[in-house]
């Protein structure tokens, strides 16, 4: 008898837990549709090595290439500054693999390298004469790495509260998303991972935009609805765990760096800190251009535009050659 009690509970608890499982998953691809519907793709897309990229491509001009942080995507600077730039540019924003609507290909493990080759791949199929490029958080590491390993296709890097250093306590900090395992990564997008970042969107999004307020339209506008998505999070799990992989030796090679540069960092940044990921720059890149802002945070492009603009585009009148006289031009005679 008490073993039929047994093993009926067991049986109970069985169908309980794939029902939760099964709950979890449909919850999760609900999510993942939705977000889809709210911010669908918005540019073109290009094959590169097995990577499907998406990425928008507006103006004429000097071309400037934007990469994204951590489990953003395009409209970070489609959004908030494309619209402001003055006329003489070409600005092309794209979502890193794995990110918005990019995909990974097989095999692909996210590390700075592999991700910098990419973006110097995705320079050439545009056919991209010596950009400037503009990073931002992680996004400023995958800058550097391009910098360091393919100067010769770059004119020169704006970095926006930029990933520099590894620091202690890396992996504590980065919590859930550091998942070495490939299959747990799949495991965990599918059942628990995108119905908890859900329920705490908010207060991650303030604590990331913190001191500063979290825009009331960053979830769709800004595309924050994309990071609610399986894939996206395996992605940016990955990305976490590549970063200690390479950047300590990364971070030994910006004395090389002889292009034009610039760093503008909030010293309100809760995520990045500028004492660590900062300050040290100031030594390392020659000519650098550095430019600290009192009471900033982690998202400059959301919350100063303008200044982030501005600052950009000093780093371009460094990085383009000025404007030469036509070889035919004549004075006009009286």
């Amino acid at each position: 008898m008490l073993i039929s009690i047994l093993s009926w509970l067991l049986a109970l608890s069985f169908l309980l837990a794939v029902l939760g499982i099964a709950c979890l998953v449909l919850a999760t691809l609900w999510i993942a549709a939705k977000a889809q519907r709210l911010v669908p793709p918005v540019g073109k897309f290009v094959e590169i090595d097995g990577s499907r990229i998406h990425y928008v491509d507006v103006g004429e001009g000097r071309p400037i290439v934007f990469i994204h942080g951590l489990g953003a995507q395009l409209h970070h600077f489609r959004h908030t500054l494309f619209g402001q730039f003055a006329p003489g540019y070409r600005l092309i924003a794209l979502d890193r693999p794995g990110s918005g609507y990019s995909t990974r290909a097989n095999g692909a493990t996210g590390r700075l390298p592999e991700q910098a080759a990419l973006v110097r791949r995705f320079i050439e199929k545009l056919r991209l004469e010596r950009p400037l490029v503009v990073g931002h958080s992680l996004g400023g590491a995958v800058t550097l790495t391009l910098a360091v390993e393919h100067p010769e296709v770059i004119a020169g890097i704006a970095l926006l509260a930029p990933l520099t250093h590894l620091e202690p306590g890396m992996r504590e900090k980065t919590g859930l998303l550091n998942i070495p395992s490939r299959l747990w990564r799949r495991v965990m997008a599918y059942t628990v991972a995108i119905p908890l970042s859900l329920r705490y969107a908010r207060p991650t999004m303030e604590f990331i935009f913190a001191p500063q307020a979290f825009p009331v339209d960053y979830m769709v506008d800004g595309g924050g609805w994309l990071g609610l998505r399986p894939v996206h999070f395996q992605a940016t799990s990955a990305d976490v765990v590549a970063i200690e992989q390479d950047l300590g030796r990364i971070e030994q090679r910006y004395g090389e760096i002889a292009m034009p540069a610039g760093i503008l960092f909030g010293t309100a940044d809760r995520v990045i800190d500028i004492r660590i990921h900062g300050e040290p720059m100031r030594g390392k890149i020659k000519g650098l251009d550095f430019e600290p802002v009192d009471g900033l945070g982690h998202m400059p492009q959301f919350v100063e535009p303008k200044r982030v603009i501005g600052f950009i585009e000093r780093v371009a009148g460094r990085a383009f050659p000025s404007p030469q006289p036509h070889d035919n031009f004549n004075e006009p005679t009286g």
